[in-house]
């Protein structure tokens, strides 16, 4: 289905918090204060790399208005940090890193005196050896940045011979590509307010992906219980990866702690850029061969990631490049190998697309180059060398099997941006020169074009997956009931950051209870409030809220129907939820007849009735199968579609309000109407390490205009088509879909965090050019493909990755059909797109 607002009918609401972003009303956490607090500050080291031989701060605590200065010495517990590692100093001991290294922090009652208060601490330093080039770091005379050396994480995937099989190879094209260090560029740059209780415990107002994570961090860092501590995460100002490691937190809850006085922290955007993370750069070198029919032998992939000088997430971004590099394609036999480096090249860490933006863009420009050597239409060329819907996933493991990549191929192939393509081909009409052949009224305009503007189409393909990966703890849960107020109210620990997690959670429940917006509370984002969800991460927050409500759905509405039952007189079978409250049903000749399959609710009760577990493999029974509390008894989660007899259909009209959930609430026991769910993310089961089950595909078209004159690219139109399942909220569907097609662009085209010698020389957003409205595509079509396998319990994929991972090869591959020239370096040099005009000396001008 093609998204738009005609196609999405009573689907495309209004978002919760919409309002209040678009007023700017919305106080995110970073806008808090507190009566008293004081203003936090970080000194960050001056070198990449140094040794740190003395550290004074008594200027700075004698200073009038400097409530406290924190050191090293002053951490109680873990003095490190790392959801994986913990291999970061919170405050550094005796050496640093790279310049966003935090040496020391203070507290002050401005944030003038808490700036002025840092540039009375004195460090004295040793300036030690920058390594900047991960290729410098191997080398065995190379400084040692940790104890275990310069190597972070290996990675090595071998099917088949390669050796012998490139030997057979009729065509091989050998690569190598690079991509930049790219910034997150949130609006809300990091911070948060940290605030002791009387109580005893510390309440942390901070944006996070993943809070309870954060609180066990910090816990660590303090040496104190984890329930002592209470992580507010939402709202949040953007955050693509940026914001799920800690950052000002072990600072702002130090100081606190040591002031008995509320703290704030918030970086400059300069801070910013200075200490956050970046998208791991990668060097991929590969190797591709094929027959003289064009299928696909030998495939031989090099990768050296970037990590910078600590590890944060570098093992699983290059256990999933690895996974990636393969793509979506039969190739029996394959050598891929990974290495991930320190280097004193600030930190990199997790970004939307977590490792498979770089391994795709290097994927696709090999399946592009081999199709021209071989004289293949690059789309036909995909479709030869395409896994079967019965093959395993790239690393050999059991995967959840479905139509997605058919499905997205076939899609594209009949969009309206490559049928213009083809029929330009099929013209004759000469790569790049396509302008000049055109006749539409829309096109016309364009004839009058210099001729060092080019035009291209090109496209890409991806399989993307969803979730950490085996052998990564990957829980999931969520808490369904009646509260106080007379909602209906869910409460899961994933974080809005933007990306429309609320709309689409009070769309599920309207789906499944057909009650008004107003009858619903949606809890998020608060240690102390919701139960361990796991992180809003790896594109899994959808799924796996939409997976725990099946699980919660009967026993919650079989507990408040027969509450009414209770009160009401009327038998549980002749009620229903409604809008307000519970009503009485219909009789079944007054029941409207079902929608088409197409609706997404319709879908979803399709496959929780038809599932069995016993009909899929020993692993999704064994996931299906993890149990329910429900105060007090046990359920299987396999029943989680029975009852749906209950639950007519959205287009059910329900009858008489029979008590509304207010009264219901107030005449019942709270306790008996909650529920809660727990469970892991689906994994395959194969002990891959890191390999994924759920994957989700996507093609992408992109047509660019070039002007060989500067060398400047523009994006003129771009079509996604996505296999993701149910489309849950159409508009946050497009708008993840866009997002991250922008963010991309700016991979491309624009965006990279540049470096001299361990030094940011973009260092704000002047500098480092991001994509505006006016570099954006000027249309952009986004069909979702929403089939599943008959038995599919998964329900809706996540989107919120996939927008974001292809869209690189299809503009370079777009930028090869209007100037001819192949890239293999992001973001894209102008300079090897700047062309002769071609035009003739006058006669009678000797140049000298």
């Amino acid at each position: 289905m093609l998204l738009n607002r005609e196609n999405s009918g009573e689907r495309w609401r209004k978002r919760r918090d919409g309002k209040e972003k678009v007023t700017g009303e919305l106080r995110y956490l970073t806008d808090m204060t507190a009566e008293g607090m004081l203003y936090g500050r970080v000194l960050r080291s001056i070198h990449p790399h140094a040794r740190i031989l003395s550290l004074d701060v008594s200027a700075a605590e004698a200073y009038p208005g400097v409530v406290a200065v924190i050191t090293h010495l002053d951490v109680p517990g873990l003095n490190r940090f790392g959801i994986a590692t913990p291999d970061q100093p919170a405050l550094c001991e005796d050496r640093v890193r790279y310049i966003g290294d935090a040496i020391a922090a203070v507290a002050a009652h401005t944030p003038e005196l808490a700036e002025y208060a840092l540039s009375l601490i004195h460090v004295e330093y040793e300036v030690l050896e920058t390594i900047t080039d991960p290729l410098r770091a191997l080398e065995e005379d190379a400084p040692q940045l940790h104890p275990e050396g310069n190597v972070l994480h290996r990675t090595s995937v071998k099917q088949g011979d390669a050796d012998e099989a490139f030997a057979e190879c009729a065509h091989i094209v050998r690569e190598t590509y690079r991509t930049p260090r790219q910034m997150h560029a949130y609006m809300e740059t990091e911070g948060g307010l940290f605030v002791p209780e009387s109580d005893g415990r510390l309440t942390v107002y901070a944006p996070t992906q993943h809070g309870y994570k954060d609180r066990m961090q910090i816990a660590r860092i303090l040496g104190w219980e984890e329930e002592r501590i209470r992580v507010v995460s939402s709202p949040i100002g953007g955050s693509f990866g940026g914001k799920d490691e800690l950052n000002v937190q072990p600072y702002g809850s130090l100081l606190a702690l040591k002031t008995g006085l509320p703290v704030k922290l918030h970086n400059s955007r300069k801070e910013s850029v200075r200490a956050g993370l970046k998208r791991h750069p990668m060097r991929i070198e590969m190797e591709t061969g094929i027959d003289l029919h064009g299928r696909l032998l030998a495939h031989r992939v090099r990768i050296v990631a970037d990590t910078g000088a600590y590890a944060t997430l570098g093992a699983p971004v290059l256990n999933f490049a690895t996974e990636h590099a393969m793509g979506p394609y039969r190739i029996p036999h394959v050598d891929v190998e990974g290495i991930s480096v320190f280097t004193n090249n600030g930190v990199s860490g997790e970004f939307r697309g977590f490792g498979g933006n770089q391994a795709i863009f290097a994927m696709e420009g090999q399946m592009d180059r081999l199709a021209e050597k071989l004289g293949m239409d690059p789309w036909e060329f995909r479709m030869l060398n395409r896994r079967q819907p019965h093959d395993p996933g790239p690393l050999q493991q059991e995967i959840w099997r479905t139509n997605g990549l058919y499905q997205v191929m076939e899609a594209l192939e009949h969009s309206t941006i490559w049928q213009r393509r083809q029929a330009r081909l099929d013209a004759g009409i000469e790569s790049g020169s396509f302008m000049a052949e055109m006749s539409s009224d829309e096109d016309r305009s364009v004839k009058s074009q210099p001729p060092w503007i080019k035009r291209g189409i090109g496209a890409a393909l991806a399989m993307h997956g969803a979730g950490l990966g085996y052998g990564i703890e990957d829980p999931a849960g969520g808490r369904l009931s009646l509260n106080a107020a007379g909602q209906i109210e869910v409460a899961f620990s994933y974080e809005e950051f933007g990306q429309g997690l609320i709309a689409t959670m009070e769309i599920m429940l309207i789906d499944l209870f057909h009650c008004d917006p107003s009858d619903i509370s949606i809890i998020i984002g608060d240690t102390d409030r919701v139960p361990h969800s796991g992180s809003s991460t790896a594109s899994r927050s959808t799924t796996m809220a939409w997976m725990a409500l099946q699980r919660l759905k009967v026993p919650f509405l079989e507990a408040i129907l027969q509450q009414a039952e209770r009160l009401s007189g009327i038998p549980a079978q002749q009620l229903t939820t409604g809008i307000g409250g519970i009503r009485r049903k219909l009789g079944m000749k007054d029941i409207a007849q079902p929608e088409s399959a197409s609706n997404p609710q319709q879908q979803m009760q399709a496959a929780e009735s038809s599932f069995n577990p016993s009909d899929a493999p020993d692993h999704q029974s064994r996931v299906y199968h993890e149990s329910l509390s429900i105060h007090g008894h046990q359920a299987s989660a396999s029943n989680a579609g029975q009852g749906s007899e209950q639950m007519p259909s959205s287009s059910d009209t329900t009858g008489e309000l029979v008590i509304s959930y207010q009264q219901l609430a107030a005449q019942s026991v709270l306790d008996e109407l909650i529920f809660d769910t727990h469970f892991q993310y689906p994994t395959t089961p194969d002990e891959v390490m890191g390999g994924h089950f759920l994957y989700t595909y996507a093609a992408v078209a992109a047509e660019v205009e070039v002007n060989t004159l500067t060398g400047n690219v523009r994006l003129l139109d771009t079509y996604h088509t996505v296999a993701a399942g149910p489309v849950i909220n159409p508009m946050g569907f497009i708008g993840q879909i866009e997002g991250g097609s922008v963010m991309a662009l700016g991979f491309t085209l624009t965006e990279d965090s540049v470096m001299d010698d361990g030094h940011y020389m973009t260092k704000n957003m002047d500098t480092y050019i991001i994509p505006t409205i006016q570099d954006m595509h000027s249309s952009l079509e986004v069909e979702a493909i929403e089939d599943l396998p008959e038995n599919d319990p998964f329900g809706p994929r996540g989107i919120g990755e996939i927008g974001s991972v292809a869209l690189a090869p299809a503009i370079t591959a777009a930028i090869r059909q209007a100037a001819g020239v192949w890239v293999t370096h992001l973001p894209v040099p102008r300079e090897r797109l700047i062309q002769p005009l071609g035009v003739g000396q006058q006669e009678g001008v000797s140049p000298r």
